[in-house]
């Protein structure tokens, strides 16, 4: 897989991988109470952080879509 992911769409991507990874496990929140929220966050928050750190989006790779430069 080429590396379909660009700087700015890494940094929005991981901070919101971070924030949901808050939401569902440090804040005192009554939505993520729940353990459908509460994990289903984290698991969004990590796929989140994965894409991030890899570069690579298979979402993006089947849509055609590359929002880096290279």
């Amino acid at each position: 897989m080429t590396v379909n992911v660009g700087t700015i769409d890494r940094i929005l991507r991981a901070c919101l991988g971070l924030a949901l990874l808050y939401l569902a496990f440090i804040s005192d929140l009554p939505l993520f109470e729940g353990d459908l929220f509460r994990y289903g966050a984290a698991l969004v928050g990590v796929v989140m952080l994965l894409v991030a750190a890899l570069r690579i989006c298979p979402l993006y790779s089947l849509i055609g879509i590359r929002t880096c430069r290279i």
